[in-house]
């Protein structure tokens, strides 16, 4: 039978001390939602006392959340504990995270202070917390840098004083893997009444060891992980919960398991990155758009032939549609062959051999190839098959004046206009198109890839429009960058499933 690991998600809280990353209560109240879809066990919906807006959030998230504990933060103070019980009042499960810090440095230079005092204000406030709740958590701020015997001693007297879950951070990020496993081996084995509370870790990435010290933490007998969506939080940020959750999908001989839907992973993370407005880096773990990427000639016949030779993690169980073959200077006669199969073009020996060479002297002079490009070589009319296409676009705009499109489509052989006006002439472009094509699509994503020296050179854009709650790519190239746009959105709708 597996153990079970509880996961305790902090975004809201610790992940939202990020600088430039704070979120209004509508939107966290949206992330709340989407982690309860998850399946996280607890979510920390903030620090009640520091403010207003916190107060309220949490006041807010336990009326919105059915399942998940909702835990308020609080200093082993009355005053912020008495807040905390007042902020959760609304949830249907309740906990007050409350501690103060354990260390010799927090000890004598944040409270001026000594062991045996810090000990009794650990007792008392989790006494205290306990008069309004039965789950109460307990932290031993920077318990990275806490001797493991004094440590040891917090603990057991937390623990006689009523605390449910005892967290054991790494607070300042500080801890090697083997000595954060051996901390909390040590109060396994030496803190009486151990088995009567759950032990908790909280790692900190400053030396990029968050996730193997949590891995470390559990595999010693933690069975609860403090985490954050995309590892977001203070400086370096926190444990990812993504990176715990799969690393246990695929170590099932570990014998531990979550509550964790895997497939919710990839929509929680771009929700949380959006609305913080904090990108993914490129080659994060599970979620960066490289994690399932494969840019190399010898990966990608391999990945061809058979995923598991250079992946361990179906992209469908974290929520990815699927792999990426990326086609570089690397890539290879497979790679190019696949990419073109399903373009659908299909190349003799001979043929591809041709294409191959000349492909290679584009991809050392670009950095990225796209089907476009790929089609180009190949010989192919990238429009020649589509059903809708672009008769002509005439567009008045201006300082001081509404922007104004007509346009004229070629519908497999009929002919349809319409006239729009808008903000800006690509919007009001846009908007003709859609009178004609009146279906519910969404504009997702509009970049301007390149546009060469001379101002009579072609324009690239690339476009991402949602219909029937799928994504469509397009790709418009033109001297007159509205129509490229345009050329862009419609070959965004040939690719619709339309009746």
């Amino acid at each position: 039978m597996s153990d079970r690991l509880f996961i305790f998600d902090t975004t809201l809280r610790d992940g939202e001390q990020v600088p430039g990353c704070q979120l209004n209560t509508v939107e966290k109240i949206q992330v709340a939602k989407q982690l309860e879809l998850l399946g996280v066990d607890v979510i920390e919906a903030g620090f009640p006392i520091s403010s207003p807006g916190d107060f309220n959030s949490v006041i807010e998230i336990s009326k919105a959340v059915t399942w998940p504990t909702i835990c308020a933060l609080t200093r082993a103070v009355q005053k912020d504990i008495d807040v905390a019980a007042e902020a959760l009042k609304y949830a249907k499960h309740k906990r007050i995270h409350t501690g103060i810090g354990t260390s010799d440095e927090h000890i004598k230079y944040k409270f001026n202070s000594n062991r045996e005092e810090i000990i009794e204000r650990a007792v008392a406030a989790v006494k205290y917390a306990r008069k309004y709740v039965d789950d109460v958590e307990f932290y031993a701020e920077d318990a990275g840098r806490t001797d493991n015997e004094y440590l040891a001693r917090v603990v057991e007297a937390v623990i006689k004083a009523g605390a449910t879950v005892v967290n054991i951070p790494d607070t300042t990020g500080y801890c090697l893997p083997s000595e954060y496993g051996e901390k909390i081996k040590y109060l396994m084995e030496h803190v009486d009444g151990i088995h009567n509370a759950i032990i908790s870790t909280h790692c900190h990435n400053d030396l990029g060891m968050a996730t193997a010290n949590t891995m470390a933490g559990v595999l010693n007998g933690a069975r609860q992980v403090e985490v954050t969506i995309n590892g977001i939080g203070e400086r370096a940020g926190n444990t990812s919960l993504e990176e715990l959750a799969m690393i246990l999908k695929c170590h099932k001989h570990i014998g531990i398991d979550t509550n964790i839907n895997t497939q919710k992973i990839y929509p929680t993370s771009r929700m949380v990155s959006s609305l913080m407005n904090m990108p993914v880096q490129p080659n994060k773990a599970i979620v960066g758009r490289n994690a399932f990427a494969h840019s190399s000639g010898i990966h990608q016949d391999g990945v061809l032939k058979n995923v598991q030779t250079y992946e361990i993690i179906d992209p469908h169980d974290v929520g990815i549609d699927d792999n990426s073959i990326v086609l570089t200077a690397r890539s290879g006669r497979a790679a190019l062959k696949n990419r073109l199969h399903i373009l659908g073009v299909n190349l003799d020996q001979e043929k591809l051999d041709k294409v191959y060479e000349d492909f290679l002297k584009l991809a050392d002079k670009k950095k990225d190839i796209n089907d476009d490009d790929i089609l180009v070589l190949a010989g192919a009319d990238r429009t020649q098959n589509h059903r809708i296409k672009l008769d002509y676009l005439q567009v008045t705009s201006g300082v001081g004046v509404h922007s104004v499109a007509s346009l004229g489509l070629d519908i497999s052989g009929e002919k349809f206009e319409a006239c729009a006006s808008g903000n800006g002439p690509v919007d009001a472009a846009i908007k003709a198109l859609k009178k004609i094509i009146n279906r519910q699509m969404t504009l997702k994503e509009f970049t301007i890839q390149a546009i060469s020296k001379g101002s009579d050179d072609m324009g690239k854009v690339h476009m991402q429009v949602e219909y029937d709650n799928r994504i469509y790519y397009g790709f418009g190239a033109n001297t007159d960058i509205i129509a490229a746009s345009v050329e862009a959105y419609i070959d965004c709708i040939n690719k619709f499933k339309l009746d």
